[in-house]
């Protein structure tokens, strides 16, 4: 129906904003999933730092116990050893799209991050989880020698000197990654919302676009005919 300004200047120009906003949203709902694949990245290796966690808790929990000899609880420190080191590999090295995504400093999530998550300038959602990733680093220091010191070659001593109280330190890590995966899934959840909101919009936006823009076919067929 428009195919110039002179064809009608007034919906032209609305239009126009239709489209703006319409392609925007479009950009928008791309940013909306690589934010979500971000976090699923994040969340994906906390998983796996808790499945370590679990396992180092069985250890410490065992070295404890009084039946447990030295021997044992050297074969225990090794295993604890080669786990807090990959703790320290993940914690480092997990990164998305080049970038490290959880360390303790200049990585993705060590500071707030801001999504884009609409057409507008005033449309963004801030992420900030730096505090939990702080007490996460802490406490996983605190449950192991090899994760503050990984590229060390002399055994630890978690479980030779005192099993009991790793138990308790082991606790307080698994409790903080817990808090730290909570508040990625609560991030995941809101990006999800925000990107069927945005669905919603862009195609109504589209549809009112086509209106003004488009063409009524039968009733410009029934013109041609008569």
């Amino acid at each position: 129906r428009i195919n110039s300004a002179k064809d009608d200047a007034a919906g032209l120009q609305i239009a126009v904003r239709l489209q703006a906003q319409t392609r925007g949203m479009g950009v928008a709902m791309q940013n909306t999933q690589n934010a979500s694949s971000m976090l699923q990245t994040a969340d994906g290796a906390f998983n796996e730092v808790t499945s370590v966690l679990y396992r180092m808790k069985d250890l410490a929990t065992q070295a404890a116990d009084g039946s447990s000899n030295d021997e044992d609880k050297k074969a225990m420190q090794a295993e604890y050893d080669a786990l807090g080191k990959e703790l320290a590999n993940i914690m480092t090295n997990t990164s998305y799209g080049g970038a490290k995504l959880i360390g303790e400093t200049g990585s993705k999530l060590a500071a707030a991050v801001t999504f884009q998550i609409g057409a507008s300038a005033s449309e963004t959602m801030t992420f900030n989880v730096s505090t939990e990733l702080t007490r996460v680093h802490t406490d996983l220091k605190a449950a192991s020698s090899a994760f503050t010191t990984p590229g060390a070659t002399a055994p630890g001593t978690d479980l030779t000197a005192n099993a009991n109280d790793m138990i308790a330190k082991l606790e307080t890590a698994l409790a903080s990654v817990g808090t730290m995966r909570s508040a990625i899934g609560a991030g995941e959840n809101r990006l999800g919302h925000v990107y069927n909101n945005l669905g919603n919009m862009s195609m109504n936006t589209a549809d009112a676009e086509g209106r003004i823009m488009d063409a009524d076919m039968a009733a410009e067929s029934a013109k041609m005919s008569s």
